[in-house]
């Protein structure tokens, strides 16, 4: 593996140093780690023999904390100190849609999986999950086994996540077949808590330029327009046109080549997954996203299939489960993932609600989920996050 001469923690004190960041001492401990695994990658890239010698394991990192802890900023400033094609970094549920793509191509193999992992044990040396959370039964179902053969052809885990290892998957459905699974990430990785106190979503926050708070029809108007205008989208005719993404129809209000203008029913109600949000980060820089309506309810039990969640892409057993649910969760968790989606490849995003964001979501199931995209939201709206955004020109 070919390695950059600029290590990860070099790289935080050179922007702590010019100002662009606020130095903490709990990410500096994190880097530490960060950097010691480096510097190992580093040394092996430069022996000659390919073959690891037997023992010779070089141990992960999972590294978990509160949201706005700038657990991402930290792995993506290892990952850029790598600069490797021998290093794989994408959202835990990128890598999860392509395992689940893959098992589809081998479909008929007596084990898919370990081909799968072989076969990105050669191309890939490092492994790098942001936020590693694991909610679907299918997936839970499939990560023991893919996490052992991974570690078993030595390729290296570094894993962002909001829980420790050992609380992944808490209180989820046959759970017991899942602990393999930690067990195998606890063994292969070290658990570092990203503890600090400082919380770095308010780093050059500027909410105010991407949120904009609508209190009646006539501002809410005169914001579309003015958003509409700044981003070159020309004005909505009031007809009814259609993006085709993943042989699917989706309305919109207003597009150029590069920008898109939907409301929050077009692309957060309905048949909607995380695949789609997917292809729209993919194809746009920017997305305006009007009349987000609040997302809060009381929690009531619910019944519901496994395996029917919006964007499920696991072929885990059916069947009915008791779960609590607010009568706005299943357009909450889209938004979830829309974020997500739109923030990992790094799309400008500008919305316009009745609500302020801290009043989005305040009451229902999701409220762990939804603190996530919140702190994104906040980002989103930083100097660092812009100009480092596809569309930073703009």
């Amino acid at each position: 593996m070919q390695v950059s001469s600029d290590s990860p923690l070099k790289r935080y004190r050179d922007l702590v140093n010019s100002a662009a960041v606020s130095d903490d001492p709990a990410q500096e401990e994190a880097l530490k780690a960060l950097d010691q695994l480096y510097q190992e990658l580093h040394h092996l890239s430069h022996r000659r023999s390919i073959i690891r010698p037997a023992g010779n394991v070089i141990k992960g990192l999972y590294l978990w904390g509160k949201v706005g802890r700038g657990k991402t900023f930290l792995v993506d400033l290892f990952v850029q100190s790598l600069n490797s094609e021998k290093c794989l970094r994408l959202h835990f549920h990128h890598f999860m849609a392509m395992v689940h793509q893959q098992l589809n191509q081998y479909k008929g193999e007596a084990d898919p999986l370990k081909i799968i992992a072989r076969n990105l044990s050669r191309q890939y040396q490092v492994l790098c999950f942001d936020e590693f959370f694991v909610s679907d039964i299918g997936d839970a179902m499939l990560l023991g086994r893919l996490m052992q053969y991974l570690f078993s052809f030595k390729v290296v885990l570094v894993a962002t996540s909001n829980t420790p290892p050992e609380n992944l998957y808490q209180d989820g459905l046959q759970r017991a077949r899942f602990l393999p699974a930690i067990d195998a990430i606890c063994a292969h990785t070290r658990s570092i808590h990203l503890s600090g106190q400082q919380d770095h979503r308010e780093r050059h926050q500027a909410l105010d330029d991407i949120y904009f708070v609508v209190n009646d029809a006539v501002q809410a108007q005169a914001t579309r327009d003015q958003l509409l205008k700044h981003h070159d989208l020309p004005a909505s005719e009031g007809t009814t046109t259609a993006i085709s993404i993943l042989g699917r129809e989706i309305p919109y209000i207003s597009r150029t080549r590069h920008h898109i203008c939907f409301e929050f029913t077009q692309l957060c109600e309905g048949p909607r997954s995380h695949l789609d949000y997917m292809e729209i980060a993919n194809q746009f820089e920017t997305v305006v996203l009007l009349n987000v309506p609040p997302l809060s309810g009381p929690a009531y039990e619910r019944i519901k299939a496994r395996g029917t969640e919006d964007g499920s892409v696991g072929s885990g057993e059916t069947g009915e489960r008791e779960v609590m649910l607010s009568r706005r969760d299943d357009a909450a968790r889209r938004f979830i993932a829309l974020i997500d989606e739109l923030y990992d490849q790094r799309v400008r995003l500008f919305l316009t609600s009745e609500v302020p964001l801290h009043e989005l979501y305040t009451q229902g199931s999701l409220q762990f989920e939804f603190e996530r995209a919140r702190s994104r939201l906040m980002e989103m709206g930083s100097s660092l996050y812009v100009s480092s955004s596809c569309g930073s020109s703009i």
